[in-house]
């Protein structure tokens, strides 16, 4: 009976994959991105049990979700990128990196309470619930199979 519903989850994680990546297309994209996101859409529905009724509203929704977190936060490293060496030469500018780190993380948490209100109308409430430890868990084995692996097969 797992084996059944695993399946199951694959070939409908396959199928919400196309449709996203369709969704996505002119955005480019790559390989590993894709399998990531397949892995994830696997993970959390399975994690979430979530029924194919329950998948077809909450996925365009979630998806929604990580893109505006994902331009906020490309926003952001823009400003100040990954070879920003924090050595700031005034007061000013470093209280002007916390500040925006600071909006930074309070704009997240309106989008998280701004979707959280919009899932909770698609999904039973216990499975909201579960979201975000699903969420961690995914991250946790994703770095664990990178860790073992050195890339995402």
């Amino acid at each position: 009976m797992k084996t059944k519903n695993y399946i199951k989850i694959i070939l409908f994680a396959f199928v919400l994959l196309l449709g996203y990546r369709e969704a996505r297309a002119q955005g480019g994209g790559g390989g590993k991105k894709e399998k990531i996101e397949a892995l994830r859409i696997a993970f959390i529905t399975q994690r979430l049990d979530l029924t194919s009724k329950e998948a077809q509203v909450f996925w365009p929704v979630y998806n929604e979700y990580l893109d505006k977190l994902e331009t906020l936060r490309k926003s952001f490293k823009q400003q100040y990128n990954k070879n920003t060496d924090f050595d700031f030469k005034t007061d000013k500018e470093a209280e002007a990196y916390i500040n925006a780190e600071i909006n930074l993380k309070q704009k997240e948490a309106e989008y998280f309470k701004e979707y959280y209100e919009r899932i909770k109308k698609v999904l039973p409430l216990k499975k909201v619930a579960q979201l975000r430890r699903a969420e961690e868990d995914f991250k946790k084995e994703l770095l664990h199979q990178l860790q073992g692996k050195g890339a995402v097969d």
